[in-house]
């Protein structure tokens, strides 16, 4: 009885390792462009373009979807949205007017309802029934 109470859940390493993964996804994409670009009109963009953050998505789906196709939803979808939450916080925390909590919170509430849809379909899809071979 000892053994099986030190021996965790692969669910429950998904989780951590996502997490992990995604920070680090994060940091490749997004984390070394910090500066913004300043348009002739003199408006502000940035800092990331639009296709870093599709460079993320897309690099995520893959870690995403091998989780979820292994029944690891909880793992797929706490994993990818701490990872997103933690390392937007920490990236934008540096902001002066406060805002950035908003931003952060965005990207929290959008990434567990992406998340958990996109895990949704997936399990779905590849879960083996009766007919399967």
């Amino acid at each position: 009885m000892r053994q099986r109470l030190l021996k965790l859940d692969p669910q429950l390493w998904a989780i951590p390792v996502l997490a992990l993964l995604t920070m680090a996804v994060w940091a490749a994409w997004l984390g070394w462009d910090q500066h913004r670009d300043v348009q002739p009109d003199g408006s502000e963009t940035g800092p990331y373009e639009a296709w870093q953050v599709i460079g993320l998505v897309s690099t995520l789906l893959a870690p995403v979807y091998w989780s979820a196709s292994r029944r690891y939803i909880a793992g797929a979808v706490l994993g990818t949205t701490a990872g997103l939450t933690v390392a937007a916080f920490y990236d934008w925390s540096d902001d002066a007017s406060g805002l950035f909590m908003i931003g952060v919170l965005t990207v929290m509430v959008g990434s567990l309802i992406v998340t958990a849809g996109f895990s949704s379909v997936i399990a779905s899809a590849t879960r083996k029934g009766p007919l399967s071979p």
